[in-house]
């Protein structure tokens, strides 16, 4: 492994932005499909599944990027062979220095406690963290807002598909968020809840990695684009869900919750098939007879991460019966706080 000297007086800059999970009117944050449903809502929440990014500078302008959940490395005489360069091994953190240009060398170092390809915004936490480090490092001083733009529009770049909002305000934010998609922008509103009443009622499960990550909600996009009116008739009710959605949450009203959770997710499979799995089907059909209420796929689906609303007290009944059946059960916890930058 390649060491390079790091100058005695520079600051080692940290940040850390959580990941989440999605309970109403996903997909519908793609642009431009919320312009053609006035009202789009989606409603998230963060999880106490961290990722980190840290940045050391380096001397002689030498770059060195290494992600410490995947293992890999690249290394890059200086800013100027990595803005060259087009293909990498860690495009996440290359993309993103090509876009800042620092004028100093630098270790960047990337973080997640997000299970590989769990449907829970790993990626985007991810991008979030990056982009503020690496704002702070250059001397950037960007709005939340920006960062948000920015880790967005570069993410799309990296997986060549458009990428929706969503996921970068749980991130940014913390705690619990209803996403309003209006034609003036896009506004962040925080849900207020009890965060210890919340949690109990909620098991997340991670079923494996997806085989055909991003694949779903592309298809989908693609399927409302060239006017299928069976996909467009279900987002309008995937819409209406989410602002039912919010308002029952706004009430602490869980029967309700759990009747729209119920419901979107049989839109969701509607409009995807392969968003399911046959070890999802058998999860959700376990969970319900142990107290689960209302269960869907985080993110695209196709394997991932399951979140199930339960019955209250019945959370750690239901977490062991789905562990009993393949699932590994994930530690939830709202995370109270977003974006931390030290």
């Amino acid at each position: 492994m390649a060491r390079y000297d790091n100058p005695a007086s520079a600051p080692t800059i940290v940040a850390q932005a959580p990941c989440r999970a999605d309970l109403a009117g996903g997909t519908v944050d793609l642009w431009p499909l919320y312009l053609f449903h006035p009202g789009a809502i989606t409603l998230n929440f963060a999880l106490n599944i961290q990722t980190t990014c840290r940045i050391t500078p380096l001397s002689r302008g030498r770059i060195h990027l290494r992600s410490l959940d995947t293992k890999k490395e690249e290394l890059f005489p200086g800013i100027d062979a990595l803005r060259q360069a087009r293909r990498f091994r860690l495009p996440l953190a290359a993309r993103l220095l090509q876009f800042f240009a620092p004028k100093e060398g630098l270790l960047i170092e990337t973080d997640s406690e997000s299970p590989a390809g769990a449907g829970i915004s790993g990626s985007s936490a991810l991008m979030i963290a990056a982009t503020a480090a690496l704002a702070r490092f250059t001397d950037r001083n960007l709005t939340l807002e920006q960062m948000r733009v920015i880790a967005q529009n570069i993410e799309a770049q990296i997986i060549q598909v458009p990428t929706g909002c969503q996921d970068y305000y749980p991130a940014l934010y913390g705690g619990v968020s209803a996403i309003h998609l209006d034609a003036d922008g896009i506004h962040r509103e925080a849900v207020p809840v009890i965060p210890e009443a919340f949690e109990a009622r909620f098991v997340l499960a991670y079923t494996g990695a997806p085989r055909q990550s991003g694949i779903n909600n592309w298809q989908v996009f693609k399927a409302h684009i060239n006017g299928d009116r069976r996909v467009f008739r279900n987002f309008e009710q995937i819409t209406q869900i989410a602002r039912a959605m919010h308002r029952a949450l706004l009430a602490s009203d869980w029967a309700e919750t759990a009747r729209l959770l119920r419901e979107e997710w049989k839109l969701r499979r509607a409009n995807a098939p392969r968003i399911a799995t046959p070890l999802i089907d058998k999860l959700i059909r376990v969970a319900f007879r142990n107290g689960c209420q209302a269960a869907k796929v985080c993110g695209a689906g196709g394997g991932g991460c399951v979140i199930f609303l339960v019955e209250n007290g019945s959370a750690s009944r239901v977490a062991t019966a789905i562990g009993d059946h393949g699932a590994r059960v994930l530690p939830l916890q709202l995370a109270r706080l977003g974006l931390r930058v030290q």
